[in-house]
């Protein structure tokens, strides 16, 4: 399966963590399956038109985070990951972009309380937070 990245030049994420944040979205939802092989590092730089560099910081991202599995001479593949160690990246994932929120809000002037106000019309109001609670 073709991989498919997009660069933004005008975002202010690096390029290697666009790449990186992209190929493990495509693992975690299975558009990208275990032990698949990922485009070699030169021939993804090339597509991209970006350094061979960018690409392999990248995938060494990924490795550490157990993500990929980099056999030497034989390419870069989708490890095989269990349902807890997803649901933990997800949860990376979410603290992430409520660091993102947190520094917007900061910079805004908006105050936490007015950042879980928003947060609970996104989810329906908190009469449905209870009803969420406690359904589980």
């Amino acid at each position: 399966m073709p991989v498919n990245i997009l660069i933004s030049t005008l975002s202010q994420t690096p390029i290697y963590r666009q790449i990186q944040d992209q190929i493990k979205e495509m693992v975690l939802t299975g558009k990208l399956k275990p032990e698949e092989q990922l485009p070699s590092i030169r021939l993804m730089a090339k597509d991209l038109k970006i350094g061979i560099i960018t690409v392999k910081r990248a995938y060494e991202e990924l490795e550490k985070e157990g993500i990929v599995i980099n056999l030497q001479g034989k390419g870069c593949f989708v490890a095989e990951i269990d349902a807890k160690r997803i649901k933990e990246i997800h949860l990376a994932m979410l603290a992430e972009r409520l660091q993102e929120i947190k520094d917007f809000s900061d910079t805004a002037g908006i105050s936490p309380q007015e950042v879980v106000e928003v947060l609970n019309q996104v989810y329906g109001g908190a009469k449905n937070d209870k009803e969420r609670l406690g359904s589980k």
